[in-house]
């Protein structure tokens, strides 16, 4: 005897709800073990595999490439043989951990249990329904949304029916939600309820009037950025203080055993110079390493130092995090940050790997461009940016010379933690770093082959 089950999109990490099907990976009727790829998943700005938590013989794929999917929205069908299948398979046989029968009796007692049945109902009503039915309304005459929607509207006490869908046939995704509730707290200080944000605010322009246009639509990782810095810039009161390091120095030690250490697999750059001074500076300042708990009116005092390193790419910057750099030494760094970079660029860096930062670095000097105002990614407290060095001439004797190597440096941080004068001080620690660079820690010995 066999069962059908479905199999939905999982908690994804941190701050993580929703995302993009790139790529669907199986079809229908091919046989599949727990752990094999389902499909690839564009979610807060990396690509990663959706695995199956228990094998089967995919019966029906209910999603599309294309298609946005948030929490707990079913991914495909698997049909299984009932006999097969341990305990720990059944709990993550939905593929977001749904209870046993025990569990829920336990829930009963707890008196959470009435909701979770009625989440349930819900998710088998949605089950039940044709597909173009659910995507515009249910037969109760709802709109169209996940159970994770529904329940936090439950739990908030909002009517669905005033949130504006963006998903295919009007479906309401976890981001509607979200504009919708600021929309609401812009109304209740004053502002107009009912505006919307993003591309789609103010006044409706008629482009096509005055020419030729075209119309793309924004990737989900787009649209990830978009929010998040649009959320920043709104939340946290951004100061940015400004240096200048004399990296003539590092330039030339740089020169020196850039070589070396190509013949140690590493390419010697002036980003892990960077890390490392970074790293020395917020041992010493750990207010730049911190974060603000807003629910608790706590600073959090990271004891790990995880930076953060921008990578461009076609489709929009991404942030791979160096663990631990405070711990590696600068060869160290040199390789993984290759890594990484490598990584981002190609899409192939995992959510994992783009989380946890306490600070980050943006170095837009292979790009060009001087100081700049980089925007604070939150929950980090700061994040420097830094530009392309510059010549400064200057006179020796009367006569014109090749001067310094000016690097500007461009500190943005979170105001209500961080003083002006510590900010400084940082700026000035990384300064001195940059320019006093001791080449003890960029030689090389036999215990690096």
């Amino acid at each position: 005897m066999s069962t059908s089950r479905d199999i939905k999109l999982p908690q994804l990490g941190e701050g993580a709800d929703s995302g993009t099907v790139v790529k669907i990976l199986v079809a229908e009727g091919d046989t599949v073990a727990k752990d094999d790829p389902l499909i690839e998943l564009e979610n807060e700005k990396a690509v990663a595999p959706i695995p199956a938590p228990r094998g089967g013989r995919i019966s029906e794929i209910v999603v599309s490439e294309g298609q946005e999917v948030s929490v707990g929205d079913v991914l495909v069908r698997i049909r299984e043989e009932e006999t097969g299948g341990s305990d720990e398979d059944r709990k993550a046989e939905n593929g977001n951990g749904e209870k046993d029968e025990k569990e829920k009796e336990k829930d009963d007692e707890r008196g959470d249990g009435k909701d979770r049945r009625k989440e349930r109902e819900e998710q088998d009503s949605e089950r039940e329904e044709p597909q173009g039915e659910a995507e515009s309304s249910d037969k109760r005459g709802e709109v169209a949304a996940s159970p994770t929607v529904r329940r936090i509207a439950r739990q908030l006490d909002l009517d669905l029916r005033r949130v504006r869908g963006t998903g295919r046939g009007g479906r309401i995704a976890l981001d509607d939600l979200r504009s919708h509730i600021r929309n609401l707290e812009r109304a209740a200080a004053g502002g107009k309820e009912g505006k919307e944000e993003g591309p789609a605010s103010g006044e409706k322009v008629d482009f096509e009037k005055w020419g030729e246009i075209e119309r793309r639509p924004l990737s989900s990782m787009r649209k990830t950025i978009s929010r998040r810095l649009a959320d920043s810039w709104r939340r946290i009161p951004h100061v940015t203080q400004f240096e200048d390091a004399d990296i003539t120095d590092l330039l030339t030690l740089n020169k020196r055993h850039a070589d070396r250490y190509e013949e140690h697999g590493a390419r010697l750059t002036l980003t892990g110079f960077l890390i490392v001074v970074v790293a020395k500076a917020l041992k010493e300042f750990p207010e730049l390493n911190a974060s603000l708990d807003e629910a608790r009116n706590e600073l959090v005092l990271k004891q790990y130092v995880h930076i953060g390193t921008a990578v461009a790419t076609e489709d929009g910057l991404l942030v791979p995090v160096l663990r631990d750099a405070d711990t590696k030494s600068l060869i160290e760094i040199a390789r993984e940050l290759e890594e990484l970079a490598e990584k981002a660029r190609e899409r192939k860096t995992t959510s994992e790997e783009m989380q946890g930062a306490s600070f980050t670095i943006s170095n837009q000097g292979g790009i060009g461009g001087g100081h700049f105002t980089p925007i604070i990614n939150p929950p980090e407290a700061a994040i420097l940016g830094v530009g392309r060095g510059r010549p400064v001439a200057a006179l020796r004797g009367g006569a014109r010379t090749a001067g310094q190597t000016m690097l500007p440096l461009c500190l943005s941080y979170d105001h209500r933690i961080i003083d002006g004068a510590r900010a400084a001080r940082f700026v000035t620690a990384l300064r001195k770093g940059l320019e006093e660079f001791p080449e003890t820690e960029v030689e090389l010995d036999d215990e690096n082959d």
